[in-house]
């Protein structure tokens, strides 16, 4: 039987990818999508992407989106509460597994895991372990096409956020940065994708900081 799955979709490139792993699976039965988004500013958690946008991309990709709405400021209780929250109304819907595209934190992993114990809901990793610069060459070369919208100007220069994710980004990465940015480095919106049903057509807007982060707006075009 077909395991019945939610996979957790922050807007970026890495979670597009996974996406990409799961509809090849002939195990798996993709069910939709799920987002955490900041109550207060209607935008995704870190991407900083417009929920218009982020609405916008599960339309191209044909599949239902759960948005999780987070207060700002929000508690770690107050969070994990939420989460139950959805937990609970996922397992009711016959969900079996929430797939997420993490790939080589281990404590990060183990938290995931550890929340949905006991749940009746499994955790599963589809690009869990595929060394990041050989999986950022496969997410441009599967023909995801992202932008940068958040970097963490503590570990990268601002100068890349409204940058295209692509082989000069790549190569213009300093050596102590994780080519897809899993320590936080930056994050992504993918604008385009083979599995979209079209693009999504934005423009750059201002880039901004906001509480030691370098956000790049990214709009809808007109």
């Amino acid at each position: 039987m077909k395991r019945k799955t939610l996979l957790s979709w922050s807007s970026g490139k890495d979670c597009a990818y996974a996406l990409y792993k799961l509809q090849q699976n002939p195990e798996v039965d993709l069910a939709g999508l799920f987002c955490t988004v900041n109550k207060e500013f209607d935008r995704v958690a870190m991407h900083g992407v417009r929920l218009e946008l982020l609405k916008e991309q599960a339309r191209n990709i044909g599949l239902p989106l759960e948005i999780i709405e987070i207060p700002y400021p929000c508690s770690n209780a107050d969070y994990e509460t939420i989460m139950k929250q959805f937990v609970e109304r996922a397992r009711n819907n016959q969900i079996t597994d929430f797939a997420f595209g993490d790939l080589f934190l281990e404590d990060i992993r183990s938290y995931r895991e550890e929340k949905l114990k006991d749940s009746g809901i499994e955790a599963s990793f589809p690009i869990w372990g595929i060394p990041t610069d050989e999986l950022a060459r496969a997410i441009i070369a599967s023909g995801i096409k992202a932008v940068i919208t958040c970097v963490d100007p503590k570990q990268i220069s601002k100068d890349f956020v409204g940058r295209e994710f692509d082989d000069r980004f790549l190569a213009a990465l300093p050596a102590t940065v994780d080519p897809c940015g899993e320590n936080g480095e930056f994050h992504s919106f993918v604008f385009d994708d083979p599995m979209f049903k079209r693009p999504v057509d934005i423009v750059m807007g201002d880039t901004s900081d906001h509480e030691g982060f370098a956000f790049a707006d990214v709009l809808p075009a007109p």
